[in-house]
């Protein structure tokens, strides 16, 4: 059997206290890479990382507002004093329902800040010293609303389509450079964001509503973040060596199999 590992490998994981960016923290600790959990909630990102260290892991927390260019410029600059950043994973991010109708302005820029340039931000920071030391791995978490019509998804979706572009541009831009850029496209994934939706929208009709949405997959459920760390894995092992410039559509079929 192959095995996914990252022995010896730093990493950074934003968004890591909750959800997929947890998951994927806890993954990479565990095929052996030091992570760095980055969270804008600090108090949470230490207590991932606690969970972490108790598995046997080796993280760090770190408190960070991806969206702030100086916070995010000077935590790749103390990182990289320690060493080499082997890997970026940008999974922090925020949604938002609504059509551009009853989407208003300042909701918009709140998703574009964070998802857009949170991402640009974290890339940027990173790829200087990626292109000193020669090399590198970033994967994006994207979305199937980048390429596929959503309903009620409209800044969400906006978004995800420019992480995407983002992802191309990167790795079209520092091919040459030896830095490789992949984008993950779940689908719906089963996180407490999900539960909490469910919980405050429909209330009483949680399990019925959970189902729903499980269904819209063809291949009948949600994915797991777990299922979704092990791709983000695979997109920073040197088994990927070869995949750069690639959008995973991580949907369940969503995409190519709906009738």
């Amino acid at each position: 059997m192959v095995e996914l590992s990252l022995v010896g490998k730093v990493a950074v994981v934003t968004g890591g206290a909750s959800g997929i960016g947890k998951a994927i923290a806890c993954s990479f600790a565990a095929a052996g890479a030091r992570v760095n959990l980055v969270d804008i909630d600090g108090s949470a990102a230490e207590k991932a990382a606690m969970e972490i260290k108790q598995l046997g892991g080796c993280v760090r927390a770190f408190q960070c507002d991806v969206t702030d260019q100086a916070r995010v410029d000077s935590f790749f600059s103390q990182l990289a004093g320690d060493g080499p950043i082997d890997a970026l994973v940008n999974s922090a991010g925020i949604a938002h329902v609504g059509t551009i109708a009853d989407t208003d302005v300042e909701d918009f820029e709140r998703v574009f800040v964070v998802n857009v340039k949170g991402t640009y931000l974290c890339i940027k920071g990173a790829l200087r010293h990626m292109v000193d030391q020669g090399y590198g791995a970033i994967v994006n978490l994207a979305s199937i609303a980048a390429t596929a019509g959503i309903s009620n998804r409209f800044a969400y979706s906006m978004s995800k389509g420019a992480v995407l572009s983002m992802t191309l541009s990167v790795a079209k831009d520092f091919l040459e450079k030896n830095i490789r850029c992949n984008c993950i496209s779940p689908a719906r994934v089963h996180t407490p964001f999900v539960d909490g939706f469910l919980h405050k929208s429909y209330p009483g009709r949680e399990q019925e509503m959970f189902n729903k949405l499980s269904q819209a997959q063809p291949i009948g459920r949600m994915a797991k973040p777990d299922e979704v760390a092990t791709m983000a894995l695979f997109l920073c092992s040197e088994w990927s060596g070869f995949l750069t410039g690639a959008n995973i559509p991580f949907d369940g079929g969503f995409m190519h199999l709906r009738s």
